[in-house]
């Protein structure tokens, strides 16, 4: 049908004269209220992936404080990821009867608190149970912002506030592994894991102070039927599972590939410290610009055009890694991120577009699958490691990506409805 993005409504307002009631008050990009608002959901992004993944380089270092083999390590953020992705299924649906805005600013805060005890616990198993409780607690922020985002921003300005909100992410998990690295080489793995607690509270507030109430959500009683009857419609809509597929493969090949490059690169011919592992990864900041340049982009272009053309940036980048010249790989992991985050900002806008009811359940489900992959396929990469090492990971990372791609490519010829009342995308 052409091109596909968020501004759905064209048609209708063109033809009526006016916007019609559900759009009146939705904020648009330019205004104050818009920057105001994404500053807040910034915020947010950037402490999610900070928490979320700051232990991500401390990988090597568990495994020799606390003798654990690279899957065991893993688990300190599978285990987060894994429980994140569970309940965030009821997260969505506390969020229609507490509403938006308590629930994220709770979840961001108790998470950022759990990290400050992280640093303070002596044994491996009590860490574990820290960052599974971190999993639970956190969880009622991205599926949650997601549902914000859809329901309070002009369908114009969609894209390019979900592209802002995953940029976020994208510079949260780039300070989460930077900040922990220098630190980490001045003052220990705890200091470090500290100082990003610290900065989680301080998200905490500037979401609560920053993000205005919701205008367009409706509060409902929480009903387990309707509930699960909303995911069932989601399940059953002919693009939406196609989407929370990509979501796993996706995330999953994109975090097992930074899972163990420090592995890799901490031991010979490498020999890297952690503050060098962690300059690697100043990679991120491309995966800022390329979420809003994908939302942008999409908006021209199509959805079903872009989205393949990020899967196969990563493809490329985590073939390029196999190479044995460090400048190499780091330009490798760069293509994949500036690829992932990408494919996340058009794949999570597309979710939103397409759901017409219950937003906060059809972006639980694509956050379901997200973290499901980056648990499940995360420690998985371990066992390949340990059996070919890095050409065994680069291999199960591509042959996921592979598998995306074909998806992507279903996804192109299949006929598009981002609405169901409404004249559709251009």
């Amino acid at each position: 049908m052409g091109k596909h993005d968020v501004n759905v409504l064209t048609a209708v307002i063109s033809t009526a004269g006016e916007a019609p009631r559900e759009l009146t008050g939705k904020i648009e990009h330019g205004t104050p209220a818009f920057w105001q608002t994404n500053f807040a959901l910034f915020a947010a992004g950037f402490a999610t992936f900070a928490l979320l993944y700051c232990v991500q380089p401390l990988m090597p270092l568990f495994s020799a404080d606390f003798g654990v083999s690279a899957a065991g390590a893993s688990l300190a953020l599978s285990l987060t990821t894994g429980l994140l992705a569970v309940t965030m299924l009821v997260a969505g649906g506390l969020s229609e009867a507490w509403g938006r805005k308590p629930i994220m600013v709770a979840s961001l805060l108790l998470s950022a608190v759990l990290t400050v005890i992280c640093a303070m616990v002596p044994h491996w198993p009590t860490l574990l149970v820290m960052r599974a409780l971190m999993g639970i607690a956190l969880s009622g922020l991205p599926a949650v912002a997601m549902a914000y985002v859809g329901e309070e921003m002009h369908p114009r300005s969609l894209g390019h506030a979900m592209g802002l909100y995953v940029g976020g992410t994208g510079l949260g998990g780039m300070a989460g592994r930077l900040l922990t690295g220098v630190i980490t080489d001045v003052w220990g793995w705890r200091s470090a894991v500290l100082v990003i607690g610290v900065l989680g509270v301080l998200s905490a507030a500037i979401l609560w102070r920053c993000l205005p109430p919701s205008r367009h959500f409706v509060k409902r009683e929480l009903r387990v039927v309707p509930l699960v009857r909303a995911f069932g419609t989601h399940l059953r809509d002919g693009i939406l599972p196609l989407l929370f597929v990509e979501a796993f493969l996706l995330m999953g090949s994109f975090v097992t590939v930074y899972n163990y490059v420090g592995y890799r690169l901490i031991a010979a011919p490498f020999s890297l410290n952690q503050t060098k592992i962690g300059l690697i990864f100043a990679v991120y900041l491309f995966g800022v610009v390329s979420s809003a340049w994908a939302g942008s982009l999409s908006a021209k272009v199509g959805r079903r055009v872009v989205l393949p053309a990020t899967l196969m940036l990563m493809f490329v980048g985590t073939a390029i890694t196999l190479s044995n010249q460090l400048w190499v790989i780091v330009f490798g992991v760069a293509v994949l991120t500036i690829g992932f985050f990408g494919t996340h900002s058009v794949a999570s806008a597309w979710v939103g577009a397409r759901a017409q009811v219950s937003k906060a359940q059809a972006s639980s489900l694509y956050l379901f699958a997200y973290y499901l992959g980056s648990s499940v396929v995360g420690s998985l990469g371990g066992v390949f490691w340990s059996l070919r090492g890095w050409h065994g990971v680069v291999a199960m990372a591509c042959a996921l990506l592979l598998l995306a791609i074909g998806i992507a490519g279903w996804l192109y010829r299949l006929p598009s409805r981002e609405g169901r009342a409404v004249v559709l995308a251009k």
